[in-house]
């Protein structure tokens, strides 16, 4: 393992990131929102969603360094009294979630159907991309607000997890288009080389062709639109949530606390909507300057 990190520090990209304090700094960031989301029964100083342990004498309490403070909630509580700190854990663990599930949904999906329309060509090239030219003249959250709206309607008193399938299902469909288009590009180009028409001279079966030889030479570009989709994916939840046709109010995600601060705001309480929406914008940021600092590092003309 050791030997592994090691290696992929001396390569090229393990350089470039060395060598660059916003990749380093944007790193550190991130892997502190996760490390925070993925832990946050353990690290949390309280458990915001324990109803047995929330006193509404706590209620709209200030952050810490206020008069009016306590050292016991050191942002401050909402209008429930649940620690905004622990709930900024725990909403970002949802937020995560959806977010990571819905890209890796939507690479599958979009990977498969750039290969296919660049490989094969002909009707199903012609076929997928007018699927492809429908789903961008629709707005992405007019589509996701569709789809999870009626999800939400026609199970109103489904399980989360089917209220969360539905939230990551609505941001795949407007999400699979772009890894598609980019995908099919690529594939247009890698069809005509050498080593595929070599493949092809020599039995191989197209499946075979696009799986073992095709799709690691069209990975690279996907990388690096997966990285900067995260933290669109991150921000469509959020927006879904704060329209609330997102996360459950049992589980509520960024988004939702948002929203539940922005009835506050104007009443001096703007802990309540201002650190939910810090917490999104510096896990947006992070995932952008990575993608960023990805894009270049793989870029062969900037080496």
């Amino acid at each position: 393992m050791i030997s592994l990190i090691k290696r992929g520090l001396d390569s090229d990209v393990g350089h470039s990131f060395r060598t660059s304090p916003t990749a380093i700094v944007a790193a550190v960031i991130a892997f502190i929102c996760v490390f925070c989301a993925v832990f946050a029964p353990w690290v949390a100083p309280h458990n915001p969603f324990d109803l047995a342990t929330l006193e509404l004498t706590n209620a709209r309490l200030p952050p810490a360094w206020h008069p009016d403070g306590s050292s016991s909630f050191l942002l401050g509580t909402d209008d429930q009294g649940r620690d905004i700190l622990s709930a900024l854990m725990y909403g970002a663990r949802i937020s995560l979630a959806v977010g990571l599930a819905s890209v890796l949904l939507s690479v599958v999906i979009g990977v498969t159907f750039g290969l296919l329309a660049g490989f094969l060509g002909g009707w199903v090239d012609g076929f997928l991309m007018r699927l492809c030219d429908v789903m961008l003249s629709f707005p992405p959250i007019l589509i996701a607000l569709l789809i999870a709206g009626v999800g939400r309607a026609l199970f109103p008193n489904a399980h989360e997890t089917l209220a969360f399938g539905v939230l990551i299902i609505s941001i795949t469909l407007t999400g699979w288009v772009q890894y598609a288009r980019t995908v099919r590009g690529s594939t247009l180009v890698e069809r005509n080389k050498e080593y595929v028409q070599a493949a092809r001279v020599t039995g191989v079966a197209p499946l075979r062709i696009m799986r073992s030889h095709v799709l690691p030479n069209v990975m690279g570009p996907v990388l690096v639109l997966a990285t900067i989709q995260v933290a669109t994916a991150i921000i469509t939840e959020a927006t879904l949530s704060f329209l609330g046709v997102g996360a459950p109010p049992t589980s509520p995600s960024l988004g939702t606390l948002i929203r539940v601060g922005n009835d506050y705001l104007f009443s001096g309480e703007w802990w309540i909507t201002i650190f939910p929406g810090a917490m999104l914008v510096l896990i947006a940021l992070s995932v952008n300057l990575l993608g960023d600092w990805l894009r270049d590092a793989l870029n062969p003309r900037l080496r």
